[in-house]
C-alpha cells in the first residue's frame, strides 16, 4: 500500500525490538488495488495487546520491527481502492481481526498495522457490514474478545444444549463466553473466577454457578453442580497451568478442555492413565474462522447478544498507554476498554 504523506494521523505503535509504545504521527495510508481505508470510530484493547507490549508474543510475520498495534476494530469506509465496487464510502463495517495470505494466517496489529489509529487500511473482503443497529463501541469488541469465545465454543467445544460446561476466567473473554453458552443451552454453566466482582458479574450474565478455584471444597462444588457426571466441556480463558490442572479434574466422561489463553508452557496431564481411561481431550484453540464475525453480527441485530454492558470505559487514543495500564492491573475489573479516536 501507498502512503499519503501530505497528510497525516496519530498512531499507536510499538517498536517489537525495544518493547517501547508510542503514539506518533504517521502518514495516512492509501488503499491499493482490492483494499480498502477505514475511518476508525472505535478500537478494543485487549490483553493480547498487553502481552505484545510486554514482549510475552511476538510478531511472526511483520516486515519491519513497528507496528500499529489493534485488532479489534469498527468503523466507517473512506477510500475504496482500485477495483472494490461493494463498499462505498460512508458504509458502516465491522473488521475481520486478520486474513489468510499465501496460506498464512495474518493478524491484524500484530502482523500488520492495527486500529490504534485514526485510518486504517484492510483488504476489502475482511470488512463486514454492519448496518445502522450496533454502536461502533460494541461492534469493535465483537472481533476477538466475542468472535473467539464463540468459535471455541461452536467450533472447537462443540457444544451442544444441555451440556455441562465450566469457564474459567470471566475477563473479557470469559464474560461473553458466558453469555453465549447460554444462548446456546449449555447447562449448567459453572464461571469459575478467584476474584468475587468478576463471580458475580458471570451470575448476572448467566451462569448458573460461581466458583472460587481457590475453595477447599471446589471438586465437591463441581460434582454438585453438575449430579456428580463431571463437566462435558471446560474453557480455559485465563492461560494458567493451575487452571488447565482444575480443569481436567473436573472433566467428566469424554469431557474436553479447550485451551484458549496462551501460557506457552508445556500442558501436563497428571493422571494420564485416568486421562485415556475417561476418554477425555484437550483441544488447542486461537482466534475465530471468517464466518464467526458474520454471525454475531447477525445474532447481534436480531436481538440474540447484547454488549452494551461489556464497554467498562470509553477513551480517547490519546489514553492508549494508560488504558494498557488500566487492563493489565485489572483496574475496575474491566470486560472491555474501547478506544476512540
Amino acid at each position: 500500500m501507498s502512503e499519503d504523506t501530505s497528510r497525516t494521523m496519530i498512531a499507536g505503535r510499538l517498536n517489537v525490538e525495544t518493547g517501547a509504545f508510542a503514539l506518533k504521527e504517521v502518514p495516512v495510508p492509501d488503499p491499493g488495488p482490492g483494499f480498502v481505508r477505514v475511518k476508525v470510530e472505535a478500537a478494543g484493547v485487549c490483553l493480547s495487546d498487553v502481552h505484545l507490549i510486554q514482549g510475552l508474543l511476538r510478531p511472526k510475520f511483520l516486515k519491519g520491527s513497528e507496528v500499529t498495534l489493534g485488532h479489534e476494530v469498527a468503523g466507517t469506509i473512506d477510500q475504496p481502492g482500485p477495483g472494490v465496487s461493494a463498499l462505498a464510502p460512508g458504509d458502516r463495517v465491522v473488521v475481520q481481526a486478520g486474513y489468510e495470505y499465501n496460506g498464512v494466517t495474518l493478524t491484524m496489529g500484530v502482523d500488520y498495522d492495527g486500529g490504534w489509529a485514526e485510518y486504517l487500511v484492510v483488504p476489502a473482503g475482511v470488512c463486514v457490514p454492519l448496518g445502522e443497529d450496533i454502536p461502533f463501541d460494541q461492534a469493535s469488541i465483537i472481533p476477538d474478545a466475542v468472535s473467539t469465545p464463540w468459535a471455541a465454543i461452536a467450533s472447537t467445544a462443540q457444544v451442544r444444549a444441555g451440556e455441562a460446561v465450566g469457564v474459567w476466567g470471566i475477563g473479557g473473554l470469559g464474560a461473553h463466553g458466558v453469555q453465549l453458552l447460554r444462548m446456546v443451552g449449555a447447562a449448567p454453566i459453572v464461571a469459575v473466577d478467584p476474584i468475587p466482582e468478576a463471580r458475580a458479574r458471570a451470575l448476572e450474565l448467566g451462569a448458573d454457578v460461581a466458583l472460587d478455584p481457590l475453595a477447599e471444597d471446589f471438586a465437591e462444588a463441581i460434582k454438585a453442580a453438575t449430579a456428580g457426571r463431571g463437566l462435558d466441556a471446560a474453557l480455559d480463558f485465563a492461560g494458567v497451568d493451575a487452571v488447565r490442572s482444575q480443569a481436567l479434574a473436573s472433566l467428566g466422561l469424554r469431557g474436553r478442555l479447550v485451551l484458549v489463553g496462551l501460557s506457552g508452557k508445556p500442558v501436563t496431564i497428571g493422571d494420564s492413565t485416568g486421562f485415556s481411561f475417561a476418554r477425555k481431550q484437550v483441544l488447542g484453540h486461537y482466534g475465530s474462522e471468517a464466518h464467526h464475525v458474520p454471525q454475531l453480527v447477525s445474532l447481534t441485530r436480531l436481538g440474540r447478544l447484547d454488549f452494551a454492558g461489556s464497554i467498562s470505559a470509553r477513551l480517547p487514543l490519546a489514553d492508549a498507554e494508560q488504558a494498557v495500564k488500566s487492563l493489565d492491573a485489572k483496574e475496575g475489573n474491566p470486560i472491555r476498554i474501547v478506544l476512540v479516536p
